[in-house]
């Protein structure tokens, strides 16, 4: 019967790849260049393969499998899921089954032999439909990981302050458009939290994309690197980006403290004031801690030595007291130049100690510090020292 089969083959390759081109939309259109040439070898492979397993030869080898691997690596690039394809292959093994089935009949094969050879026919096919699917997966993974490369060089070109037109190469070859804005986040890496991302091939650094433990998927276009001892990552357009509750879910418990938004070029610089910020934290924070509210102890964190200048010389007056003295007195006179040298219910109101007390300490603070509490450089200058630096 194999003869017969054969004899079938050249037609009904002609006729199944009429009937796909009809019935499946994706599929019409001429089947010129590497996209016909795919579909002509993958159909008369396959038909030319079941004949030979009916006339009893040895299973397929690899050039067979990489042809149906490649129809399926074919359908990536050409943008499409599989749908089409198990489409067409549904359709393919109902067309030849009516052919065989009259060839058969022709033989005078019986219902049981029909049977056997109505399953010969459908296993074929899907083994051919797995080989495709498997081409399809390799093909996503080969395109994962080169995006993965190119957007790990794309975070590395961003956080050193390459050039423009490196930048805009970069991006392109990265499938992520530069944006007027982004932010670093830096994260905690002693947090257990697991950070779900998504297309990892190297050192961990890709566009988010996996369920995270809240459910939900993350933006693809967020850059991460996890690895080494300061995780961290770059939002594009933070104000949209931020506003996705699946960022919120993801930076949730790993202490994330996200730097001010900026033009691509200063990435580093965002991603360098979150870290110094997040450096300062008492501990890890549970909910994302933003930057912008804290310029002002930012300012104080990006030159620590002059800071300790500053409060070496203003805080002198409180050196001779007790520990337990000079952290009162300095929260006292904080708190005073924190009311815009308030009175004395309002420094206590500021305190939670009664007016009385704060009068007294107030008294005091005057007497220690006199007439440098007079002078606006002064006490700009005690400010800065008390919010900086512990008092002990």
């Amino acid at each position: 019967m194999s003869a017969e089969l054969r004899a079938e083959q050249q037609s009904l390759a002609s006729e199944i790849i009429r009937e796909i081109r009809s019935a499946v939309p994706e599929f019409a259109r001429p089947l010129s260049g590497q996209f016909g040439a795919g579909i002509q070898q993958g159909v008369e492979t396959a038909l030319a393969e079941f004949v030979d397993r009916v006339a009893g030869l040895p299973a397929p080898g690899l050039r067979q499998v990489r042809v149906y691997r490649s129809l399926g690596r074919g359908e990536l690039a050409e943008g499409r899921s599989l749908d089409a394809l198990q489409a067409a292959f549904r359709l393919g093994a109902r067309i030849a089954w009516r052919r065989y089935a009259r060839v058969a009949r022709r033989r005078g094969l019986g219902p049981e032999q029909l049977v056997t050879l109505a399953e010969a026919v459908f296993a074929h096919i899907d083994e051919v439909a797995a080989a495709s699917v498997q081409g399809y997966m390799d093909a996503r993974t080969d395109r994962a990981g080169a995006l993965g490369r190119a957007r790990h060089r794309l975070l590395d070109l961003l956080l050193s302050g390459a050039e423009p037109a490196e930048l805009a190469a970069a991006a392109q070859s990265a499938d992520w458009p530069l944006p007027a804005l982004l932010a670093g986040v830096s994260l905690d890496p002693r947090s257990p939290a697991p950070l779900p991302t998504a297309r990892q091939p190297l050192a961990r650094v890709a566009a988010f994309g996996a369920r995270p433990a809240g459910g939900g998927r993350l933006p693809e276009h967020v850059l991460v690197n996890l690895d080494g001892p300061q995780p961290h990552l770059l939002l594009p357009d933070p104000a949209t980006t931020l506003a996705d509750p699946r960022v919120a879910a993801a930076l949730h418990g790993r202490g994330a403290v996200i730097g001010p938004p900026v033009p691509p070029a200063l990435a580093a610089q965002s991603l360098r004031w979150a870290r110094l910020v997040r450096a300062s934290l008492p501990q890890a924070p549970d909910q994302p801690v933003d930057c912008r509210e804290r310029f002002s102890d930012l300012l104080l964190l990006t030159d620590p030595a002059l800071v300790r200048l500053i409060a070496e010389r203003r805080l002198a007056p409180l050196a001779p007291l007790t520990p337990k003295q000079r952290e009162r007195l300095a929260a006292t006179l904080l708190a005073w130049l924190q009311t815009g040298r308030g009175t004395a219910p309002q420094v206590a109101a500021r305190l939670g100690i009664h007016p009385q007390t704060a009068r007294q300490r107030l008294h005091r603070v005057h007497r220690l510090f006199g007439p440098s509490l007079a002078s606006p450089d002064a006490r700009f200058e005690l400010e800065v020292a008390l919010r900086a630096t512990p008092i002990r």
